[in-house]
């Protein structure tokens, strides 16, 4: 995502690990510094990332709905000469090495999950209010509703493997933050009128979600929780209701789908 560049005759910064205490570490440190910060340069900005495309919704005072996406898979490692998220497919012979299952390791389904929320029509029309992204390490990733992700998935890699080093992605020109690491836990962030939903399929609810989701009054904000992981299920302790809403295993795209669905149905968005 981001051009490499260096100066001459200075040695580079050995690269950190980043794990949850370092997260919050760095977050602390962030904070702490941004009202001293001044105002980078055009250049500056195109190089640092390039931006990434802001799409404007109609934000109207309306309930809306928060995504929260479990156990995503995006680990950075060193493999060879470089940094690089962890995948399945490209890395099988170094996780195995680390002695880990290679089918645990898959970014991919959260990039078709965050894409599946993005196209919605839910979200075309200013009902999302916001979505997170609790990586298998514990570390916290907001997305601003009006983002513009990555079709492409080596795109959407490069993406993550960015945030995930500088904690921050900021659009280009506005240096507004789009996406960012912050400190846990995901409650703190969410509506106090809301109901938080979680969805598994050996949950003994089988419900019809239209059906569902019409028994919600229509000034509550929704929060569902799906799990981004290829196996297990998301059992969090701040979820008020279990799910499930299909008798069949589903991929979290496919989940969010039918949940998109069921609200556009209610609200009638078109």
């Amino acid at each position: 995502m981001v051009r490499p560049y260096g100066v001459k005759g200075l040695k580079r910064k050995k690269k950190e690990k980043y794990a949850e205490e370092e997260i919050e570490q760095k977050l602390e440190e962030v904070e702490a510094e941004a009202p001293m910060k001044k105002a980078k340069t055009e250049d500056e900005d195109e190089t640092e990332l390039g931006g990434i495309p802001i799409s404007i919704t109609d934000q109207k005072a309306k309930p809306g709905v928060i995504f929260i996406l479990e156990r995503a898979s995006l680990e950075v490692a060193k493999v060879g000469k470089g940094f690089q998220l962890l995948s399945s497919d490209e890395h099988a012979t170094f996780i195995k090495r680390s002695k880990k299952n290679p089918a645990d390791y898959r970014p991919d389904i959260a990039h078709q999950a965050i894409l599946a929320i993005f196209d919605s029509q839910l979200a075309k029309a200013g009902r999302l209010k916001a979505v997170f992204v609790r990586t298998e390490g514990n570390n916290l990733i907001e997305i601003k509703p009006h983002v513009r992700i990555p079709r492409t998935y080596k795109r959407f890699c490069g993406l993550m493997l960015e945030l995930l080093q500088k904690l921050t992605i900021t659009a280009a020109g506005t240096r507004e933050k789009l996406m960012k690491m912050v400190k846990n836990p995901v409650t703190q962030y969410l509506p106090l009128n809301s109901r938080k939903i979680g969805f598994s399929v050996s949950s003994e609810k089988l419900v019809d979600m239209h059906d569902y989701v019409t028994t919600v009054p229509d000034d509550m904000d929704l929060v569902f929780v799906v799990g981004a992981m290829s196996h297990g299920k998301v059992d969090d302790h701040y979820v008020e209701d279990y799910l499930s809403i299909s008798s069949y295993p589903l991929s979290a795209a496919c989940c969010i789908a039918t949940i998109c669905g069921a609200l556009q149905r209610k609200w009638k968005i078109l």
